[in-house]
């Protein structure tokens, strides 16, 4: 009797330890499906990590606006890293410089040649290096802008006069301009616009909320477009 009850006691302790390794198991494949973004980190001395509550409220909203099942968390990834290849979307700002080594020109292209996707907002002071740079990942192409016709300024939302201004620069109008490979839009450019400042905590720039709405809106836009296509 003490041998059946010591072998049925293993035995439940055997299937509690095997369900909770599949619910482990079924948590992590969640997790790895959800949909993350990737702030670059890039050398030059450019801060390419202000702002880190931007992408969290951005997949924040972007969940519960359209459903999609987004992990809001701030996580970064050099081009050289292993993990590259698992992030469908980077996403890079900042004000300063920024070098590509012939490495991460060489990896930069690989990652968009193979479906990845690139979101570049200029926080003022990024242009001149940017252009410099993805240049020499595309240097048989240039920047172009996109009309408002694209279907990146449509949905889920509207934006029929194309980047929404957040931040005012230089008295410029708002411009967005891309690279297409295939006729996929690979890298998007959002100049003298700033939508990613409208996406942080609300006391860090103190936007009105109308502002901040839109930005949140207009990255959506993005993602979306990223994901289905």
């Amino acid at each position: 009797m003490y041998f059946v009850e010591k072998s049925f006691s293993r035995a439940l302790r055997s299937l509690f330890l095997c369900l909770a390794f599949l619910n482990l198991a079924g948590a992590q494949s969640r997790i790895e499906s959800q949909f993350r973004i990737a702030r670059l980190k890039y050398a030059g001395g450019g801060d390419w990590y202000n702002d880190p509550s931007a992408e969290v409220n951005l997949l924040r909203f972007v969940r519960e606006q359209t459903g999609i099942d987004a992990d809001p968390r701030y996580e970064f990834v050099e081009l050289s890293s292993d993990r590259l290849f698992s992030y469908p979307f980077l996403f890079m700002t900042g004000h300063g410089n920024v070098v590509f080594s012939p490495s991460d020109v060489q990896r930069l292209r690989t990652y968009l040649e193979r479906g990845g996707f690139l979101y570049v907002d200029d926080d003022y002071g990024l242009d001149k290096a940017f252009r410099r740079e993805i240049k020499k990942v595309f240097p048989d192409q240039e920047l172009a802008e996109l009309p408002f016709s694209h279907s990146i300024y449509h949905t889920p939302f509207e934006f029929p006069s194309g980047v929404p201004k957040t931040h005012e620069h230089d008295k410029a109008p708002s411009q967005g301009y891309g690279i297409f490979l295939g006729g996929r839009l690979v890298v998007y450019y959002t100049f003298e616009a700033n939508p990613s400042d409208g996406w942080v905590d609300p006391e860090v720039h103190g936007d009105p909320a109308a502002v901040r709405l839109d930005a949140l809106r207009f990255g959506t836009n993005v993602v979306v477009w990223a994901l289905s296509h």
